[in-house]
């Protein structure tokens, strides 16, 4: 081989090499450089990924904080191995409900329970901790925290982690304040008794009004009747003076019937004044007179200053000393009525007191001022008198009662302030 030759193979040969070496170290770069925008590109892609979870997180929150805002919930946890219970969010209403931001344990927190509650929420919670049940849903009273009033609480739960033995390890619930909605079934349960007893009422009105008005009318009719037949003149009045007892019983009546529907309506304002009240005790004494007269009582007014003034509504308050008067007519069978008062402080008493037969002392309570209540059912009358009496006298801020021996006599009062 000649020297040229020699020296052409060592150039090609060199070129070769460079070659190789160019096409390595391109390829190299080439793996490099793909290799990083692979590993930018998923860099990129779990960026992304994490910014979509995060949104995804931050839209369910926002919406998770939204409902419990709009259902005025507090969220709470209860670790069941230390017994402590955790309040994690609030949006009750009111800054004065139960909470606890270190937590408190569980048998602290059934010492805050109403007693006629703490049973029941006692119970349900411990089987839920136990696992004997998988849900809690209870409405109790918890009592205000420095404070010796209580508010209505309603709380779910259920259990949020279990061990391997599926025994309870966390405890999730939720709780809200239902005051109103207690107040609000309380005024229907109200209504609803009050709706009972008004059409208990309205039943028991209707029979003694059909009772009570068809007496006095049989009476009316049939003397009436009997009228153009009397043979004397003396018979003649006997029978005028029956139709007429029975006109005046059947107009007292319809004027316990106005009166008591006009309170039920609402009746006029109360329109008070300052006057004497021995001309008004002189004006029932007049008005029925002759009416004790006919049974042979007598009808005297107690001494009572002159100048003695008061400040009420004249109008209602005889009313119901004409109630009492008209009462102890009918009941007292001799001896006599007084009307009078007394002054206790700043509150004077008016009484009416009577010789009759009295009334059992087991029957001078509140019972006896109850609508269609009567002692006798022999003794004609509604039974609505009494009962006016003390809708008129609340009217007027004041009170009623009776006092009473059996066989001695009753005394009926009402007390007004003087001023």
């Amino acid at each position: 081989m000649t020297t040229g030759t020699a020296l052409l193979l060592f150039s090609l040969g060199s070129v070769l090499r460079l070659d190789i070496l160019a096409w390595l170290t391109a390829f190299v770069l080439f793996a490099v450089g793909f290799w990083y925008l692979w590993w930018q590109l998923q860099e990129w892609h779990q960026l992304t990924s994490d910014l979509s979870s995060l949104k995804r997180q931050n839209t369910h929150s926002i919406e998770y904080d939204l409902v419990l805002k709009a259902m005025k919930l507090t969220i709470w946890r209860i670790d069941i191995a230390t017994r402590t219970l955790t309040f994690e969010i609030d949006y009750r209403e009111g800054e004065d409900s139960l909470t606890s931001e270190t937590g408190i344990s569980i048998d602290r927190l059934f010492t805050y329970v109403a007693p006629q509650h703490i049973q029941q929420v006692k119970k349900a919670m411990t089987d839920l901790m136990e696992g004997k049940t998988d849900e809690l849903h209870e409405q109790y009273q918890i009592l205000l925290p420095h404070s010796s009033s209580y508010y209505w609480s309603e709380s779910f739960a259920t259990i949020d982690k279990r061990d391997n033995a599926g025994r309870p390890l966390v405890i999730v619930g939720t709780s809200m304040r239902i005051d109103r909605q207690k107040e609000i079934e309380r005024q229907l349960i109200e209504a609803r008794n009050q709706a009972q007893e008004s059409d208990r009422l309205k039943t028991a009105f209707l029979a003694n009004m059909s009772h009570e008005v068809r007496t006095p009318l049989n009476a009316i009719v049939g003397f009436s009747e009997v009228l153009p037949m009397a043979q004397s003149e003396e018979e003649r009045n006997a029978l005028i003076n029956l139709i007429n007892e029975n006109n005046a019983q059947l107009l007292r009546l319809f004027d316990d019937m106005v009166s008591m529907s006009k309170l039920e309506a609402g009746g006029s304002a109360v329109k008070k004044t300052h006057f004497s009240l021995k001309p008004l005790l002189e004006e029932i004494r007049v008005k029925y007179e002759q009416e004790a007269a006919k049974k042979g009582l007598t009808l005297a007014i107690d001494p009572l200053p002159d100048d003695l003034q008061l400040y009420t509504d004249r109008d209602r308050l005889r009313e119901i000393l004409n109630q009492y008067v008209n009462n102890a007519v009918k009941f007292t069978a001799s001896g006599g009525i007084t009307l009078g008062c007394t002054q206790q402080g700043a509150t004077l008493r008016i009484w009416v007191r009577d010789t009759g037969k009295g009334i059992p002392e087991a029957l001078c309570n509140s019972q006896l001022f109850e609508r269609f209540f009567k002692i006798d059912e022999f003794v004609p009358g509604t039974g609505l008198g009494l009962s006016i009496c003390r809708s008129l006298a609340v009217s007027l801020g004041g009170t009623v009662g009776v006092s009473s021996t059996p066989g001695k006599g009753s005394t009926f009062w009402v007390d007004l302030e003087l001023s």
